[in-house]
């Protein structure tokens, strides 16, 4: 089980051609470093593919995630060049659901008409 204390979003996308050093390479550039048990998000421009970074204190672990249909619910640029998620975020996140509208216990908080 790779541990995963802190979890990280990039909010300008990333090339999905990236390996394990370009990743890492765009981890230290946007967020200063890479930290142990902490994962990294990347989304490509279409927001329909994300790749995740994590560090486990020991090595580097690389996946990658594509959407057949719809994008994933990314935020742009106006949000800053990172956000935290919560546990909870990141599940809604992978699903393609709108995150965003998930806090602590899966509870929605924000409405949208």
């Amino acid at each position: 089980m790779i541990r995963i204390d802190t979890i990280w979003l990039a909010t300008e996308p990333m090339d999905m051609r990236a390996g394990t050093d370009t990743a890492m390479a765009r981890v230290i550039s946007v967020f200063g470093a890479a930290q142990p048990h902490c994962a990294y998000l990347f989304a490509n421009r279409r927001a329909t593919r994300m790749k995740v970074l994590v560090h486990d204190g020991l090595g580097i672990w690389l996946a990658a995630r594509r959407l057949h249909q719809g994008k994933f619910a990314w935020p742009g640029m106006r949000h800053g060049s990172q956000m935290e998620l919560s546990t909870e975020q990141l599940h809604a996140l992978i699903l393609g659901l709108p995150w965003h509208r998930v806090g602590p216990g899966n509870v929605i908080c924000i409405l949208y008409a």
